[in-house]
């Protein structure tokens, strides 16, 4: 698959997968995928204003800023998908910082690779935390029905 149909693919999967994290998640559903698509989409109308050569700075600091924000979010509700998409974040923004300091062109096979593997598992992890979520609450609303006379 080329990069460029890579990219947009993983794009609307973002946006869908926040979206239903928003609609049928829990609250650190919804705040974690408010995290994750508010830097995404900072991120992306940045490098339209931005040249090309801040574009691995920028993915560096958007990835710590995220990582930040879902560790705020982890920390108050401490779910474990979140310390997965956590965790994940923290591997891009080593990715990233291993690209900036050797100053490798982030545009090889090996980085495109990692990083949408990297972003897909993070999806999973949302997608995962949402469905656990949503389980939970239509168990807990079953129970109550069937408690009631």
């Amino acid at each position: 698959m080329s990069p460029v149909l890579t990219y947009i693919v993983l794009s609307l999967l973002l946006v869908g997968t926040c979206l239903f994290a928003i609609w049928k998640g829990g609250p650190a559903e919804r705040m974690g995928a408010s995290v994750i698509l508010a830097m995404v989409i900072l991120e992306r109308l940045l490098q339209v204003v931005l040249p090309k050569p801040w574009w691995i700075v920028m993915g560096l600091t958007f990835d710590a800023l995220t990582a930040i924000g879902l560790l705020v979010v982890t920390v108050r509700y401490g779910s474990l998908w979140l310390g997965g998409a956590m965790l994940l974040y923290a591997a891009q923004f080593t990715l990233h910082s291993f690209y900036l300091v050797t100053g490798r062109p982030d545009t090889d096979l090996l980085h495109m690779a990692l990083t949408d593997f990297n972003f897909g598992a993070i999806l999973v992890c949302l997608v995962v935390g949402t469905g656990l979520a949503w389980r939970g609450r239509q168990r807990a609303r079953d129970a109550v029905a069937i408690a009631a006379p």
